[in-house]
């Protein structure tokens, strides 16, 4: 007797198989005939999948977009300066009114664990009590990760290496960084070491925004990779954006990549806001900023494709739906081989979960029953459709449901029919 059974449906690998869930966890996956349940889901036909991942998000700041104004020029600078003056005007009910109601979008869209970066250059830190509110309101359904992300510099802001050492003292999971926006190399370097050695004290994983400029000569991910070394950080540590590796040259690359390997380096690239927000200073050729990902999978580097920016200062757009990002990176990536879209899948949901350290994640048995079932019969018709999710069940309770995507046809000389999206003659 389970309390959730689904059944007949297709997992990522192709496997058609039957789920009982007992509880929050996954109990039994295999061919249930005569199996009883308190709820049974028929996923004849449907893809099942573990959640979405999204391992890079500011929470603080999604759907302000427009307050107290617009980023004109699109820049990622003016978008700091734009967050800047939103903090001086925004208040703590209003930052876990905003990331409550994302959550919500986040839920409906199967998205169940999300990292996001939290801005400690506030010395009220209000954004930091904001989220560890709303980190507690949705524990019961989404994952939610915190960083203490000193947005105007660990050593550029007056009071940033304080404020950072009292948002992990409040609670906060991970400490993040900044350092191409140091005021020099050498500060963004030695924030780096800093930042590391801090999270090795305390025992956390690490993840900066590291090189997120077109700049070629911003290296900061190479002292990143030799800090995680030194400091037996390995498999703790992601660098986030790494978008001015699309500017490097090929020779700098080749010694580079292999120090991530060693180092066990996860890697974040932001499809939808790195193109947007890079190569805004460029003619033509225009780089579009996106990082070397299949260089670096073919390194045996971990890569997942974050979401960053929901309608705030850097992003007028976004809906909560990684397959959005999956489908907008796998053409910048131009990764759009069957093996490799089915790649762009993991890449925001094994590969992501990988790297927020995400314990019983998957479809295994023993594993937290947090899952869902897709309008589509496959990954890459996932990608294709950017699927409806019928069912999202988070913790073993069914917590959104949708109407398939099926379409009523009336055409002249043919008689009426229903046509599901991904129904192919």
């Amino acid at each position: 007797m389970f309390d959730l059974l689904i059944k007949g449906g297709t997992l990522p690998d192709g496997e058609i198989a039957d789920i009982g869930i007992t509880g929050d966890t996954i109990t039994t996956i295999g061919k249930l005939d005569g199996a009883q349940a308190g709820q049974t889901i028929d996923a004849t036909g449907d893809l099942v999948s573990p959640p979405f991942v999204d391992p890079h998000f500011h929470m603080d700041a999604t759907l302000s977009y427009g307050t107290p104004r617009i980023n004109v020029s699109g820049t990622l600078l003016e978008g700091i300066g734009l967050w800047g003056e939103l903090k001086q005007v925004m208040t703590q009910d209003e930052v876990v009114d905003r990331a409550l109601t994302y959550c919500d979008w986040a839920a409906s869209m199967g998205l169940l664990a999300i990292r996001s970066h939290v801005d400690v250059c506030d010395d009220r830190l209000l954004g930091v009590e904001a989220l560890l509110d709303v980190r507690e309101q949705v524990k019961d359904y989404i994952d939610l990760q915190l960083v203490a992300f000193p947005q105007d510099g660990f050593y550029r802001d007056p009071t940033a290496r304080e404020n950072t050492i009292r948002a992990l003292d409040m609670g906060v999971d991970v400490v993040g960084g900044i350092p191409h926006f140091e005021r020099t190399m050498a500060d963004g370097a030695a924030s780096v070491t800093e930042l590391c050695e801090l999270a090795a004290a305390r025992g956390l994983q690490v993840d900066m925004h590291c090189d997120e400029t077109d700049d070629p000569m911003s290296r900061h991910i190479e002292t990143l990779a030799y800090e995680t070394q030194r400091l037996g950080l390995q498999g703790r540590v992601a660098g986030s954006h790494l978008t001015s590796m699309h500017s490097m040259d090929n020779y700098y690359v080749s010694k580079l990549l292999p120090l991530m390997a060693e180092a066990q380096i996860n890697a974040i690239p932001n499809p939808l806001i790195n193109i947007v927000l890079q190569g805004r200073h460029d003619t033509y050729p225009k780089r579009r900023g996106l990082t070397r990902v299949k260089e670096m999978q073919a390194h045996g580097i971990n890569v997942g494709w974050g979401q960053d920016c929901v309608l705030d200062p850097w992003y007028s757009l976004g809906t909560a739906d990684m397959l959005d990002v999956a489908f907008m990176g796998l053409h910048v990536a131009q990764m759009t081989s069957p093996a490799e879209m089915r790649t762009c899948f993991d890449m925001v949901t094994t590969h992501n979960a990988k790297t927020m350290g995400l314990a019983d994640y998957g479809l295994h048995v023993g594993a937290k029953a947090s899952l869902i079932i897709l309008d589509a019969g496959d990954p890459i018709e996932a990608l294709r459709l950017r699927a409806t999710r019928l069912h999202v069940i988070a913790k073993g309770k069914v917590i959104s449901q949708s109407a398939r995507a099926d379409a009523k046809i009336s055409l002249p000389g043919r008689p009426p029919t229903s046509r599901r999206r991904h129904q192919v003659d």
